[in-house]
């Protein structure tokens, strides 16, 4: 699916955007036909509301969408894309009342509305179509509506048709468009290569586990991006209640995002030496299915006691994030649908994220305030490392309680990174209803704040 904005054209319909306490000062400086034709169509500029304007001979002049008050405006991530989504299909270019500074979030939200996941449906909604504002990153902003298509086209594509087998198949078709290299261990190979959790978490399942590695990029500092692809997850045989089964198609998300966010990077050739790593599993039920009880041990040589095979994300997380701390990269990203608990504390509208420090924790904060993709930072609490010990062991994959599970979880992952520099994502990637520029099902949550804040991080 291409959210792209149109070529400038003759045709295209001029578009005024008009907040509501603005609406009167516009109609005083307009013919008396058109603000008859405003009022008797019952346009207030409310948020959502769009109109055509039509000429002497009925075809449309113009349009106008309303922008509403700053009040009701915050309520919403895309609030032109209220309108965008009410007008007919056509070429509009925006000619006055957008503020410069919300330009670009706009414009995105524009495309974004575009978006429908149209693999199975016989039939795909229209879409009003913008010609981008003059001075605008065009290409910076289809770029970031492609990733985004990428991500909740492969979050929303069901597990029998996105096991393991098709987002390699995806990192690899995203790989050769871009030039990058792509390799997999596959199966058994991954004893052999000391990956053994990766292994035990997913030799249970028909399609057998993998790390998916891509590579781009020569120069600038080394950016590693690890993503947690389980592509279905019953829960292993702790398994999962039906009500808590529905949505685990989109427990790869995290490795949706990294793709998306891996896609916006080469797309826009940013300086930096690339790696993206997934972990690609499904968390079935067999008779090898690893057990509760079970101890593994990890790459780095740290054991594993599994309290919980429903904690698996972050089993094979480790082994991932232990491969890239060996090469020692300048930033290393984590991005993993983790924990419920992340969704308790902050709901599912905005990304928590841990950071190694505070300064990179502001910079990715004020990139997600600017890039519509809000984020909100979660300490690696260190006096909590005592819940993740179980003493059989030297870690617990599921401390028991229910207390602060998120920060114990991330403070897992912290114990396979090193000295690294390191962010780490607990996202859960999902749009649970459709709102303006973002249709329900799955989402991006952090890639575009993490593009934002690369530039400022990597040169700290």
């Amino acid at each position: 699916m291409a959210l792209s904005f149109a070529p400038p054209a003759e045709r295209s319909v001029a578009l005024h955007v008009i907040a509501k306490p603005d609406l009167q000062a516009w109609l005083a400086e307009q013919p008396d036909h058109v603000a008859a034709w405003v009022n008797s169509n019952e346009f207030t500029g409310a948020l959502g509301q769009a109109l055509l304007l039509p000429g002497a001979d009925g075809t449309p002049v113009a349009a106008i969408a309303g922008y509403g008050t700053e009040s009701t405006r915050v309520r919403k991530r895309f609030p032109l894309a209220s309108a965008a989504e009410k007008l007919p299909q056509g070429s509009y270019q925006i000619v006055s009342g957008l503020p410069d500074s919300v330009r670009e979030m706009e414009c995105l939200g524009w495309l974004l509305s575009g978006y429908s996941f149209d693999r199975y449906a016989s039939q795909t909604p229209s879409q009003a179509a913008l010609v981008a504002p003059e001075g605008l990153d065009a290409a910076r902003i289809e770029a970031m509506a492609a990733a985004e298509a990428l991500t909740r086209d492969l979050v929303n594509t069901p597990a029998a048709d996105m096991g393991p087998d098709q987002l390699q198949k995806a990192a690899e078709d995203l790989a050769q468009r871009f030039g990058a290299t792509c390799d997999v261990t596959l199966g058994d190979a991954l004893l052999k290569d000391n990956f053994p959790v990766i292994h035990a978490v997913g030799r249970a399942a028909a399609q057998v586990p993998r790390l998916i590695e891509v590579n781009w990029g020569s120069k600038g500092p080394k950016l590693t991006l690890v993503g947690k692809g389980v592509c279905f997850d019953t829960g292993g045989l702790d398994l999962k209640p039906a009500s808590a089964m529905g949505l685990m198609k989109k427990d790869m998300g995290g490795a949706a995002n990294v793709l998306g966010l891996a896609h916006m990077i080469m797309a826009l050739d940013l300086p930096v030496q690339l790696r993206v790593l997934i972990p690609a599993v499904e968390n079935a039920v067999a008779g090898n299915a690893f057990r509760p009880g079970d101890i593994l041990t990890a790459r780095n040589g740290l054991t594993v006691e599994i309290n919980n095979t429903d904690a698996e994300g972050r089993l094979v997380l480790a082994d991932a994030l232990a491969l890239a701390e060996e090469a020692r990269p300048d930033l290393l990203i984590s991005m993993a649908t983790l924990t419920g608990a992340a969704r308790v504390a902050v709901g599912p509208d905005l990304a928590p994220f841990f950071a190694s420090d505070d300064q990179m924790a502001q910079i990715v904060h004020r990139a997600g305030n600017q890039t519509a993709d809000p984020v909100w930072q979660m300490p690696f609490h260190t006096p909590y490392e005592a819940m993740i010990e179980p003493g059989i062991a030297d870690l617990d994959n599921a401390p028991s309680g229910g207390f602060a599970g998120s920060i114990t979880a991330a403070l897992f992952l912290r114990r396979f990174v090193g000295e690294c520099r390191y962010l780490h994502f607990d996202i859960y990637s999902w749009q649970r209803t459709k709102e303006p520029g973002r249709s329900k099902g799955g989402l991006g949550q952090g890639p575009r704040a993490l593009l934002a804040a690369l530039p400022e991080i990597l040169e700290l």
